[in-house]
C-alpha cells in the first residue's frame, strides 16, 4: 500500500511542477516572442462537447461555449500533466523519483508532444499535427519546445520531491 501511495504522491506532485513549468514557459514566450499559449477553455469546450457525441469540431473557436469550459479546460490541463508523470514513473519506477535523472524526464516529456499532434490539434480543427494552421512548421515547434519544456519540468518535480525526501 506504500507503494501505491508513493507512486500517487509523486505522480501528483511531479506533474503539477511540470504542468507549472509549463504554464511558466507559455507566459515567458508571450513576453518574448508574443506568441500566444493554448486557450485552456478551448479544451473544455471540446471536452464539453463530448459527451454529447461530438468528437471533432471544424473549428472549436466556432463551437457553442459549454458551461464552467474554463474551468474544465484548465483542470484537465493539469490532471493531463499529472498523468504523464504517472506515466513517466510508471516506466522508469519510483526510484526514478528518488533518484530523478534528465534522460527518462525528456523522453516523456517530447514524447508526450503526440497528444496534441494526434487528438487535441485534430479535434479542435487544426489538422493532424497542426496542419490546418496558418504556419504548421511554427506551431509544430513551438509544441515541440513546449513539451521539452514540460519534460523539463518532469525533472524539476523529480528533483524537488528527492530533496524533500532526504
Amino acid at each position: 500500500m506504500v507503494d501505491v501511495t508513493d507512486y500517487l504522491t509523486s505522480a501528483v506532485l511531479v506533474g503539477t511542477v511540470a504542468t507549472v513549468v509549463m504554464d511558466v514557459w507559455a507566459m515567458i514566450r508571450l513576453r518574448l516572442l508574443g506568441v500566444p499559449a493554448l486557450d485552456y477553455a478551448f479544451v473544455g469546450r471540446w471536452l464539453g462537447h463530448l459527451p454529447r457525441g461530438r468528437l471533432r469540431h471544424d473549428r472549436i473557436a466556432a463551437s457553442p461555449p459549454v458551461p464552467g469550459e474554463r474551468l474544465i479546460g484548465w483542470t484537465a490541463h493539469y490532471l493531463i500533466g499529472i498523468g504523464f508523470a504517472g506515466l513517466l514513473i510508471a516506466m522508469f519506477g519510483l526510484d526514478w523519483v528518488h533518484n530523478p535523472t534528465i534522460g527518462p524526464a525528456l523522453l516523456v516529456g517530447i514524447g508526450s508532444v503526440a497528444a496534441p499532434f494526434l487528438v487535441m490539434q485534430p479535434a479542435m480543427g487544426a489538422g493532424l499535427a497542426a496542419s490546418r494552421t496558418p504556419n504548421p512548421a511554427a506551431a509544430r515547434l513551438h509544441s515541440l519546445v513546449t513539451h521539452a519544456v514540460f519534460g523539463f519540468g518532469l525533472y524539476a518535480g523529480g528533483i524537488a520531491i528527492s530533496l524533500l525526501r532526504l
